[in-house]
């Protein structure tokens, strides 16, 4: 059976290895990816943008509508957040951070669940965890936990360690990375993709939380 996916942050580094995976699978019909301004795309027919505001108020009642339509189309459709300031997030503010990766994310998964979509994956990132006392680590583990209270019934929760590939990411801390086991070494964005497409198909129903080893192995798997 095909499926169709639903993209916020398609446009960032790991959201162009989310959409080159997608577009890699046979059984994927289409790739929606709501965008804040239009981009040239890829040539194939099975990839368009939605220009929206993401800042506006309605911005989940108009996530629900897209939805909608597009689930009107017969195939499941799934959405993914790969949303992530990553090294930016030094240069602002947390309001600012806020706002983007718990506000925005939060309401595109909002609009997401009142269409009636099951499957969910975001992107987030090692250590997450909203009691910590990093910054980053607090907003993505506020994050993950505002994503996780809606209930959808098969969410996926992506935390990378070093991403290879991230045009944020030094070529020498990358490969730095690869010397350093487990959760916080490198991981490549590819795979990141990869892995999103691989738990789209055969993830399990409730949350599930993928580090660098556990998203390597379901990259594999689709």
């Amino acid at each position: 059976m095909g499926f169709r996916v639903l993209v916020v942050g398609g446009t960032g580094q790991v959201g162009s290895g989310l959409v080159r995976a997608l577009l890699a699978a046979s059984s994927c019909t289409e790739v929606v990816m709501v965008n804040r301004r239009t981009i040239p795309l890829a040539a194939d027919a099975r990839l368009r943008q939605v220009v929206m505001d993401t800042s506006a108020e309605n911005f989940a009642s108009e996530i629900t509508a897209l939805a909608r339509t597009c689930g009107a189309q017969g195939d499941p459709l799934y959405a993914a957040s790969c949303i992530g300031i990553g090294k930016g997030s030094q240069q602002w503010s947390e309001e600012d951070i806020k706002k983007l990766e718990i506000g925005m994310v939060g309401a595109f998964a909002r609009g997401c669940l009142a269409a009636g979509i099951e499957r969910f994956g975001l992107l987030s990132a090692v250590g997450s965890n909203a009691k910590s006392w990093i910054r980053y680590a607090r907003i993505m583990g506020e994050k993950e936990d505002a994503v996780r209270s809606l209930g959808f019934k098969r969410l996926a929760i992506f935390r990378p360690g070093i991403i290879a590939g991230n045009a944020h990411t030094p070529g020498y801390l990358a490969v730095l990375g690869r010397f350093v086991p487990g959760s916080f070494g490198t991981i490549d964005q590819d795979d990141i993709g990869r892995a999103f497409v691989g738990e789209f198909l055969h993830g399990q129903d409730g949350t599930t939380i993928l580090e660098n080893a556990a998203m390597r192995q379901r990259s594999r798997a689709h």
